[in-house]
């Protein structure tokens, strides 16, 4: 069975890198389709999406009207993808952080195995992660095993962005109630799709820092997480989630 692929990339400013990780996704061998959701980035960046439509017919283009955090997007566009259909739908950064190459692994797993969700793991084999700064890696990796700690999942990388999921795993999830924005966002589809009884398994990728552009990375990110971890554990424990 031929099934509908989508890889949704959320964008702000991201005009240095676009181009190149659109192209590289429609060189691979499986017919991947691509979403670029925009938040409305002032560098252009729709703009170069939209001349490359010219010559991708399964390239797509959600603008939002403002930044409103990586979350929304994401949101948006599993609500598109299930609108239209897709089959199995894949997270993906703009910045090459994550090698294009990878969906072909992240989706061979979830079809020969029979996986609801496949995470892109940066830390199931030790640490794989490229160019960023020791702070940033200890507190990614601390964050992960803090996560376990207060959910109970056996994730190693509760942060990851480079994810591909069944179409069921977002039917199931009440998209509206999704609220976190940053690395909360990863880890509340995680634990949502934990607490649904949906099959989760990682498999190792080398994660590499950007090259061009800014990371949108900030304090109240991270405040996020620590914080959204707890309340999404309290929910769960009174049936709030």
């Amino acid at each position: 069975m031929d099934h509908r692929l989508l890889v949704i990339i959320p964008t702000y400013n991201e005009i240095e890198n676009i181009s190149a990780i659109i192209k590289a996704v429609f060189q691979l061998d499986l017919d991947f389709h691509v979403l670029v959701v925009d938040d409305n980035s002032p560098d252009g960046t729709a703009i170069e999406v939209k001349k490359l439509q010219h010559h991708q017919t399964n390239l797509f283009l959600e603008v939002r009207e403002k930044k409103v955090g990586l979350g929304a997007a994401y949101v948006h566009g599993f609500q598109w993808a299930l609108q239209h259909k897709y089959d199995y739908i894949f997270e993906m950064d703009a910045d090459f952080s994550h090698n294009p190459k990878d969906l072909i692994r992240l989706y061979e797993v979830a079809v020969k195995e029979k996986v609801d969700m496949v995470v892109g793991s940066r830390y199931i084999k030790g640490v794989n992660v490229v160019n960023w700064p020791l702070s940033r890696v200890l507190l990614s990796y601390f964050a992960s095993i803090y996560v376990k700690l207060i959910t109970g999942m056996k994730i190693h990388d509760a942060t990851a962005g480079f994810v591909c999921y069944h179409h069921q795993v977002l039917r199931k999830i009440d998209l509206k109630r999704i609220k976190f924005v940053g690395y909360a966002f990863q880890i509340e589809m995680k634990y949502r799709t934990f607490v649904n009884g949906f099959s989760i398994q990682e498999i190792p990728i080398i994660f590499t820092d950007r090259t061009k552009g800014v990371s949108k990375m900030s304090g109240k990110i991270i405040n996020e997480a620590v914080f959204g971890v707890i309340n999404l554990r309290l929910k769960q424990l009174f049936s709030l989630l």
